[in-house]
């Protein structure tokens, strides 16, 4: 067996008994007394089976939002044959050597993790299993399980499995394939709805995310850093800031100069800035308003977005500095003998995450041992940067894992924790560091803006013949793009077109960016799928027909590979869409439908948009239909809600979100300058998952990339107009 990211369990490890309860960890199943029911952060269990019947599984996983808190204990339950009912859900301890890589990202919780609870959870039912089969004295091929309950139907007996649990001691460790996992038609809870494991909490206001930790003589600070990113301080009234009230001191971290790179995995960059300690938050907020630093802006940014832009459309009309990332067949024939020859721009700005809570962290920092706790997206590597910046043993930090209000990708880089953790060995007491909204936004590593220069072939009978795709890129140091600014080798149109060219320039900017939800998708899906409907419309096709077409064959582009484009899955997931929204029917007078599809993160999905445009160019977006095939759906009430989210999250940074940037600072740094889509706005949202015999690939992501080209072609069909750039305001449109 192995674990989460490849990590092996020997069968020898795998086992151990004491006492009148069953726990399944990585390392062994344990017994437990009912009446003192461990903690999971001494034993690391998956699962713990008490002996008055209680099941409690351990989440792995950060949960941000994603629902993986609820979607990985079902996996384990699912096999284990639990009764839902009776399942507590717990926060793993960090512990990489137990439970492997520990990170939200990439939509690979559930996909990364699906063998190996599987096997947890089934391996836990075949011993508890043998262990009833030894003391009726009867075969184990005669019982069966139904939830949290083992039956003999030959003579009537039954059992729970707390009943077991304490016998299950006796029982040897299943060899290898003797352990059999169920096939997906005997499943009774995955492919359900099953409500948020912390909805409860959630709803009735428990302090259980990162910014609501408390511990005993907990102290409070705020961290000022430089407007323009990268500059450190060189001077602060420090003194007049210590005299005022519930001040506890307040002092200089000369930190790293220059802009920081979105490195989550090596990173101990601590941006300077000036930290301010009180006894309560008002306390360190309303001295900050009276700070007053010299900043040393030498090595900051100077970026400008507009100077930007500029740079990026001169760049696109000249071969200078222009490297070639791909090509096969012979695109400048296909071109020169082409029917009909479009070329076109788009563009994409800088935009904020806006995840509702902003950063923070409680450390606690001693001699030898520090502890934070953190809604990190990767906690194992917050444990690793503080044991380096700090220069301990990796054994000697330990994160406690916490729920996170929103990520979205902004919290996969652990840089306010290394602030905390330096604030608090200053101090010498625990420090809960709270970012304000606007540190949040303007010290973001943003989405980075995205410039394509598209340009398609077609033959006379309106096939897709030739691609080019002139990429400009912002990078910092001149040899490689930023974060989420490149080009990532497609299956389309890499492999289906047969002429094709793929270029890349390089253009100056240090401002920081990062993962923000769906990576490099949720910006090139909007160009692509965009073009290829102008292309359609070129050719005088269906867009929905055209499209279809340009997937070529029925293949995988790599068998096994979830990885990889699969065309009868896409065109499955298109034929649905379309269907569900009435491809095709008359419409009233500016009022369209447009398509959208694109593959990201292993799902195959696509959407339908249906919209309506004013002569004050107002939209409305009335309806989106969507259809995925994500394979085999664990939770069916949390991949709707991320779908749904996805599709909200998509309209909203479509409509009017944008980061612009002057002299290295962002100028938007809430939410009265960043606005979010409000509740009037948001459409009518109709989710279908296809059945699917594939294992499940992530819900998190795959859902946003299709929705901006979506709404974009509706907005041609119903006005004729093209829209090239994000945000659409940018071209006069308003989201109503």
């Amino acid at each position: 067996m192995k674990g989460g990211q490849g990590k092996g369990i020997s069968r020898r490890d795998f086992i151990g008994f004491s006492g009148f309860g069953l726990a399944l960890g990585s390392h062994g199943f344990t017994v437990l007394a009912a009446e003192a029911p461990p903690s999971p952060s001494n034993l690391n269990p998956y699962v713990v089976i008490h002996a008055d019947g209680r099941v409690v599984i351990s989440a792995p996983n950060p949960d941000v939002g994603q629902g993986v808190n609820t979607a990985l204990p079902m996996i384990v339950a699912e096999e284990l044959d639990a009764d839902w009912n009776s399942v507590e859900v717990v926060a793993a301890a960090i512990d990489t050597m137990r439970y492997g890589a520990q990170y939200a990202g990439g939509s690979m919780s559930v996909r990364s993790r699906w063998t190996e609870l599987r096997t947890m959870g089934a391996t836990a039912r075949e011993v508890i299993l043998r262990a009833a089969a030894a003391q009726w004295g009867v075969p184990r091929s005669e019982l069966i399980t139904e939830p949290s309950v083992v039956l003999h139907p030959a003579s009537g007996r039954r059992a729970t499995y707390g009943d077991l649990a304490g016998w299950a001691a006796e029982q040897a460790l299943p060899a290898e394939g003797e352990v059999t996992l169920k096939q997906p038609s005997d499943f009774r809870l995955l492919g359900g709805r099953v409500v948020n494991a912390a909805a409860a909490d959630i709803v009735r206001g428990k302090p259980i995310f990162g910014i609501d930790v408390v511990l005993p003589d907990m102290v409070y600070a705020t961290y000022v850093k430089c407007p323009q990113v990268g500059g450190v301080p060189r001077d602060a009234n420090l003194d007049e800031i210590k005299a005022l009230p519930g001040i506890l001191d307040a002092f200089v971290i000369a930190g790293d100069s220059g802009p920081p790179t979105f490195d989550v995995r090596n990173s101990t960059h601590v941006a300077g800035g000036v930290a301010i300690v009180a006894a309560n938050t008002w306390a360190t907020l309303k001295a900050r308003r009276s700070l007053r630093v010299v900043w040393d802006t030498s090595n900051a940014s100077n970026d400008d977005s507009a100077v930007i832009e500029s740079l990026a459309f001169t760049a696109m009309a000249s071969t200078v500095g222009e490297r070639q990332l791909a090509r096969s067949g012979e695109p400048e024939k296909a071109f020169a003998t082409a029917g009909k020859v479009l070329k076109e721009r788009f563009a994409t700005e800088f935009i904020s995450h806006a995840q509702l809570e902003p950063q923070s962290c409680v450390a606690h920092v001693g001699v030898k041992k520090v502890e934070v706790w953190t809604s990190s997206q990767t906690p194992g590597l917050a444990q690793m940067s503080l044991s380096k910046l700090l220069a301990l043993p990796a054994e000697s930090v330990v994160v406690h894992q916490v729920r996170g209000g929103g990520g979205f990708g902004r919290r996969l880089s652990n840089e306010y924790v290394r602030e905390a953790a330096l604030i608090a060995r200053k101090v010498g007491r625990p420090v809960k560091l709270q970012w304000m909204r606007e540190d949040d936004m303007a010290f973001d590593f943003f989405r980075a803006p995205t410039y394509y220069c598209l340009e398609g072939a077609l033959s006379d009978d309106g096939e897709l013949v030739g691609w080019r795709n002139h990429v400009v890129s912002v990078s910092a140091d001149g040899e490689s793009a930023n974060y989420g600014a490149g080009y990532r080798s497609k299956d389309f149109p890499d492999g289906v077109v047969p002429h094709l060219q793929i270029s890349q320039t390089l253009i100056p900017s240090t401002t920081p960016t990062g993962a923000w939800r769906a990576p490099e998708s949720n910006a090139y899906a909007f160009a692509e799928q965009s073009f290829l409907h102008e292309l359609a419309v070129a050719a005088g096709r269906d867009h929905r027909d055209f499209l279809m077409g340009v997937l070529g064959a029925d293949r995988w582009f790599k068998d096994g590979d979830l990885g990889r484009l699969n065309t009868v899955r896409a065109r499955r997931v298109i034929d649905a869409v379309t269907r569900a929204a009435g491809w095709g029917r008359d419409l009233p007078k500016f009022r369209g439908l447009g398509l959208g599809f694109y593959f990201s993160h292993a799902g195959h999905v696509a959407e339908v948009a249906e919209v309506s445009v004013d002569d004050n160019k107002r939209v409305t977006v009335h309806k989106v239909w969507v259809a995925a095939d994500l394979g085999q759906v664990v939770n069916l009430s949390g991949a709707e809600n991320q779908f749904q989210g996805s599709v909200v999250d998509g309209l909203s940074a479509l409509a009017q979100q944008r980061i612009s940037i002057r002299g290295g600072a962002a100028e938007q740094v809430n939410f009265d300058q960043y606005a979010l889509l409000r509740m009037p706005q948001a459409p009518d949202i109709s989710v279908q998952f296809l059945a699917s015999d594939f294992p499940p690939s992530g819900a998190g992501e795959p859902a946003l990339p299709p929705l901006a080209p979506a709404v974009g072609n509706a907005i041609f069909q119903a006005t004729g107009q093209r829209v090239r750039s994000l945000p659409i305001s940018r071209e006069g449109f308003t989201v109503v």
